[in-house]
């Protein structure tokens, strides 16, 4: 029976990482033993055999036992290894954002791409968040379109989604400001549009402290407000990022932040999604 709880999410993808031990590459520009080590223990908890892909000198300047693949560009070679099939999954790591994940469109052939994160908050709570990209969800129909897929993707777990969609203000706050009273009516809009599909969604308007108690699925307002969501709680507030996957059916690629420096629960999560891509959609729980 499928969960709508989150509880148990992060045994379930160590699980899963444990059972799979697939081939995960991590970029690496300017590395540091902090990086190494946590990519090191990723690969000793036999969560995934690690490969670091990027200058060979600089990375065993601070010494290694992992695989290298010897880069001066781990943008773009990132991309390659995973097109080629030569690495199960791939984890940006500290590579350069924009042009890894310019790069992976290209040579994937994505028009677009949607990441959807997942994070704890610091009392142990994991829930997913989008668009977290500060040039994501600013049209409508792109927010309609991540809440597609972030559906698809969170069934893969065997929970049914529960979406939490945020506006820029409460509703009692029309007519102050014109693009609040844009949020909030397109936050309306969107939960009609999910609700006639079946999703289940609310519109909590600015309250995220409502909707992280009922939501395992956050909406932000755009891919600005998301990610500031998602920095504030991982660098001030004590909570966790382990990794935005992009939502792909024949690729898995894990986006993280290079702020921070810890990759273990990352390279665990990338490891995770191999060979769930093609995961039949459950049908939803029964009311």
């Amino acid at each position: 029976m499928v969960s709508k709880s989150m509880e148990n999410l992060l045994d379930l993808i160590e699980k899963r990482a444990l059972q799979n031990k697939a081939r995960v590459a991590i970029g690496v520009r300017n590395p540091s033993p902090k990086m190494l080590k946590s990519a090191r223990e990723a690969h000793e908890a036999g969560y995934a055999h690690v490969l670091l892909v990027g200058n060979k000198k600089e990375i065993e300047e601070i010494g290694t036992e992992l695989e290298i693949i010897g880069t001066n560009d781990p943008e773009r070679t990132l991309g390659d290894l995973l097109k080629s099939r030569y690495i199960d999954a791939a984890v940006r790591g500290t590579a350069g954002a924009s042009q890894t994940l310019a790069h992976l469109k290209k040579i994937l052939n994505q028009e677009k791409l949607h990441r959807i994160a997942l994070l704890q908050t610091h009392e142990g709570n994991p829930f997913f968040i989008a668009p977290v990209g500060i040039d994501e969800g600013n049209e409508l129909a792109d927010k309609i379109e991540f809440i597609k897929l972030g559906v698809e993707y969170i069934r893969r777990f065997e929970i049914e989604p529960v979406v939490g969609i945020l506006s820029g203000g409460r509703l009692g706050d029309l007519g102050r400001n014109t693009r609040v009273d844009q949020t909030l009516a397109e936050g309306d809009f969107i939960v009609n549009r999910m609700k006639e599909q079946g999703i289940d969604a609310k519109h909590y308007t600015i309250l995220i402290e409502d909707a992280i108690k009922e939501a395992n699925f956050i909406l932000a307002p755009d891919g600005i407000s998301g990610n500031l969501i998602f920095r504030t709680l991982v660098f001030l507030g004590g909570g966790d990022g382990l990794g935005a996957p992009i939502l792909m059916d024949d690729y898995v690629f894990v986006d993280t932040s290079r702020v921070g420096g810890h990759y273990t629960k990352a390279i665990m999560l990338a490891s995770a999604l191999v060979g769930k891509h093609d995961t039949t959609v459950i049908n939803r729980e029964q009311k």
